[in-house]
Parts: structure tokens; C-alpha cells; sequence
């Protein structure tokens, strides 16, 4: 099937071409990752009744499998750029693995709780992909293959959903979630050694371009390098959230001095961040930036909310689903994983789509379409109660989720045109933003209704829409990209 793209055309299955081989073979490998990490939602119910957990317990699970997504993205986004997408995405399937398995066979709450902390890092592997994708397709086509890497791949959430719960009830007894997780862990091993042995970095003779200095961002300017160090901070807020979550003032899972320890270690981890910040940027101080090699920052910190709102809104919408359809609407638990399921389906066209659109209509006006229609379809969630039809709730949720899916292909069409040699941390920091989102809905839906629920992230929405309509730029015409040996060349984003 081809696909006009501006000018060029764009064939999903020639598989005889190397670039298209290598967009199935990673969109597949982030589609295992999502399984692996959020098979938790759909599973909650089962592993919820096994245990007898209460509902507090239950919800804290599915915030602490997002919360070191936020770290691991950063830290992920750092490495990729450095060492290569093809190690990097293999460690994280294997490794994630293993700790999933482990998760699927602990016996106390508080090791579920450790080990689903731990396993949150698999869903790095998203920025992994986005910058080997970066290295195999040209500007005028990567909002499309951005989209279909994204969308294809977040489709795991889908197929956990279709394929866990129905293992889970075919084992029976209260084991029966267990085995399901440890197989989907199981074939994500595998996948992580098959990747290794036939990906590459790059196409025959390119060159995979690295930072100049790794460790943090590289900025462009004095006043740039300020609202760097201010949008680092919610990213420490969103994990102190989740500490105070744990804390004795709330869940009581942890003490009140390890909660002081963890704030602590927060704060000093971010006066470290901010030094790194400063050693590797400081010299703009002195020597301005030439503006050829220049970017604006503000570009990064937009799409990073954007992200917080769509990314974020789509990981706290597929752990609750089931639950909500469950409580609200008695539905039982393998009808309401079902028809949660249908969320993340969705990714197989919206988030390509909004990928796709982004290079026919530009960046710029695919996000003021999608916000307005992601701020619209969650106020209107926002007034949903128990009387209204299951179907009507269930298809507003689609509405809502072709808009905020079609949003995260959009961001991610502008990301890697932001600047080449940092794709990786720069789309680690927006992926880091989703998680953050995630972190933040889930722990206002553990407070508050349903309805209030999708109320807040209506009025989220609504305050990035603005900053979306005022302060984005649309890139154009063509776009420098700095070599590391200081050299400029210049590629067309249009």
C-alpha cells in the first residue's frame, strides 16, 4: 500500500527496501515493550481479585508502573544517542523481561510494588525507535513513519488487553495472571535477541552523528538555557508526587523518614541535573551561539507539555479503563478488558494519521486541530455518570482517543526536525513529559471520581491548547544541523 507524501510515495509493505524493514521490525519491537509494560491494566482485575488488593492498592500499582518511565526516558535518550538504537532497544526487551517475570511471581504487595516500579523503565524503549527511525527515513516522510512506529507500537497496550486476560481466564485460579504475564515477558526476550542480530544503527555508509557532550542537552542561547533548568523541575515533581502517594500523609507504604530520604535524594539529583546543565552549556555565556546552528527551546518545551497531556492521557485512560467499566457499569472483567481494549486499538490508524497529516498540512495546524478536539471530547467526559449507556461512554472514549493518539503522531512528526544529532534526548524528555502526565492523572484519578477524572485532563488540555495557538513554531523551509566536528548542512523540513 502506498501513501502519497508531499511528493514522495510511501510503500508500508516493500519489505525489499532496508528502511521499511527496519520501521516493522522496530515498531514491533516497541509493540512488545507495551505489552510487557502495560498488560498491567487489563490484568489489574484479575491480579486485584487473586490478591484481594483494595482499590487504593490496586490504583497505587498503576502509578508506579509509569513513574520510572520518567527517569528511564531521560537516561535512555542520553544512551541512544550515544551507543546506538540496535543495543539499546535489545537491553531494554531483555532485561525488561526479566524483571516482568519476576513481578509475575512475587508474593507480597510490597514486592509487587518494587518490581512494577522497576519494570516501568521497559517503556523507554519508545525513544529508542524514534531516533532509528530518525536515521531511516528523510524529513519529508518522517512524520508518517513516526506516526506508524508510534502507533503500530503503542497497539501493544491493545493486544495485551485482547490476548492476556483471555490466558489469564483459560488457566483459571488465581495463578492464571501470572502465567499470562510471564509468557508475554517470555516472547519479549526473544524478540530483544532477534532485534539485536538483524537491526542496524543506520543505512549502508551513513554516519550515526553523536552529541558533542553527553549528560544533558546542549542549548542555544542564555534564555533557552534558563526555562531548560525551569522544565527539568516537573519532572522531579512528578516523582515527589508519587513519593507523597506512598507516604505515611496518604497510602502509608512507606515510612515517614524514607519518605524525607527520597525528597532529599530528589532535590540533590536535581541541583546535580542543573550543574550538568551548566557544564555542558555555560560557554553560550561567553561565546554566543552562531545563529545558522541555532534552535529554539521553547519548541522542545511545547511539545514536551503536548505530550504530557497526549501521551500522558493515554497511559492514565488504558490502566483505569477496565476498572472503570468494571465499577461503574458492572461490567465483568473480561467483557470490560475487551471493551477498554478498544482504547488503544486505535493506534493502529489515528496515531499514524496524525503523523501523516502533519506532512501534508504542517505541524503546527495538526496540533491546534487535535487539542481542540482532545479539550472537547474530556470536558464532555468530565459530565458522564452511571445512568448513561455503556456504548455512549465507550464510544466518547474513542472520540477522545483518536484525538489525543493522532496528537502524540503529531508532536513526534516535529521532534526529530527540532535538531538531528539530539533526537534521542530530546525525544526522551517529551516521552519522560508523557510519563509525567501519566503520574499526574493517576494520581487525581485515585482521588476523585471518574467523572472528575476526565474533567481534569479536559481543562490540562485546554491550557496547552493555548500555548499550542500562541507560541508554537511551525519549522519551514530548511532547517541547520550541526555536525560534531562543527560543521553546518542543511536539510529541508518542509
Amino acid at each position: 500500500m502506498s501513501i502519497q507524501t508531499g511528493s514522495n510515495k510511501f510503500n508500508i509493505f516493500a519489505l525489499g527496501q532496508a528502511n521499511i524493514r527496519t520501521l516493522h521490525i522496530t515498531w514491533f519491537a516497541f509493540f512488545m515493550t507495551f505489552v510487557v509494560w502495560l498488560g498491567l491494566g487489563p490484568m489489574m482485575p484479575f491480579i486485584k481479585e487473586a490478591l484481594e488488593l483494595t482499590d487504593q492498592q490496586a490504583k497505587v500499582l498503576l502509578i508506579l508502573n509509569v513513574a520510572m518511565t520518567i527517569p528511564a526516558r531521560i537516561i535512555v535518550g542520553m544512551l541512544v544517542d550515544k551507543y546506538g538504537p540496535r543495543i539499546l532497544f535489545s537491553s531494554i526487551l531483555v532485561l525488561g523481561g526479566f524483571i516482568s517475570i519476576a513481578f509475575s511471581w512475587a508474593s507480597s504487595y510490597e514486592s509487587l510494588a518494587i518490581l512494577r516500579f522497576l519494570s516501568g523503565f521497559i517503556g523507554a524503549g519508545f525513544v529508542v525507535g524514534i531516533r532509528m527511525i530518525g536515521e531511516w527515513f528523510p524529513a519529508k516522510q518522517t512524520g508518517l513513519a513516526q506516526g506508524i512506529y508510534g502507533g503500530w507500537g503503542n497497539f501493544g497496550s491493545a493486544g495485551a488487553a485482547v490476548t492476556l486476560p483471555f490466558i489469564a481466564a483459560s488457566m483459571g485460579g488465581d495463578d492464571g495472571w501470572r502465567y499470562a504475564i510471564t509468557f508475554a515477558s517470555i516472547a519479549a526476550i526473544a524478540y530483544g535477541a532477534f532485534y539485536y542480530m538483524v537491526a542496524r544503527n543506520t543505512p549502508q555508509g551513513s554516519t550515526y552523528f553523536k552529541p558533542k557532550k553527553t549528560g544533558a542537552m546542549e542549548i542555544t542561547s542564555k534564555g533557552d538555557l534558563v526555562l531548560y533548568i525551569l522544565m527539568n523541575i516537573p519532572l522531579f515533581l512528578a516523582l515527589a508526587l508519587l513519593t507523597w502517594k506512598l507516604s505515611p500523609a496518604n497510602m502509608g507504604l512507606i515510612g515517614s523518614l524514607t519518605s524525607l530520604l527520597i525528597y532529599i535524594v530528589l532535590a540533590i539529583i536535581y541541583a546535580a541535573q542543573i550543574w550538568k546543565i551548566w557544564h555542558v552549556n555555560s560557554h553560550i555565556l561567553k561565546t554566543p551561539v552562531p545563529a545558522m546552528q541555532r534552535y529554539k527551546f521553547k519548541q522542545v518545551a511545547i511539545l514536551d507539555l503536548a505530550y504530557l497531556v497526549t501521551f500522558g492521557t493515554e497511559l492514565a485512560v488504558v490502566s483505569m479503563l477496565a476498572m472503570f467499566y468494571v465499577e461503574w457499569f458492572d461490567i465483568p472483567k473480561v467483557n470490560a478488558a475487551l471493551m477498554a481494549g478498544i482504547y488503544p486499538f486505535i493506534n493502529l490508524f489515528a496515531r499514524p494519521g496524525g503523523g501523516w497529516i502533519s506532512d501534508i498540512i504542517g505541524r503546527k495546524r495538526t496540533l491546534i486541530i487535535v487539542f481542540a478536539g482532545i479539550t472537547a471530547s474530556f470536558l464532555l467526559l468530565g459530565m458522564v455518570d452511571k445512568s448513561w449507556s455503556i456504548w455512549l461512554v465507550v464510544g466518547m472514549t474513542i472520540v477522545g482517543g483518536i484525538f489525543s493518539k493522532a496528537g502524540s503522531g503529531a508532536v513526534y512528526a516535529m521532534i526529530p526536525l527540532i535538531q538531528r544529532r539530539m533526537t534521542g534526548q530530546i525525544a526522551g524528555m517529551a516521552g519522560a513529559f508523557g510519563n509525567v502526565g501519566a503520574v499526574l492523572f493517576l494520581t487525581v484519578n485515585s482521588l476523585i471520581d471518574y467523572d472528575q477524572f476526565f474533567l481534569f485532563i479536559g481543562i490540562v488540555s485546554a491550557v496547552v491548547f493555548g500555548l499550542i495557538l500562541f507560541f508554537l513554531e511551525e519549522p519551514q523551509g530548511q532547517m541547520a544541523e550541526t555536525l560534531p566536528d562543527g560543521t553546518v548542512q542543511m536539510i529541508d523540513v518542509k
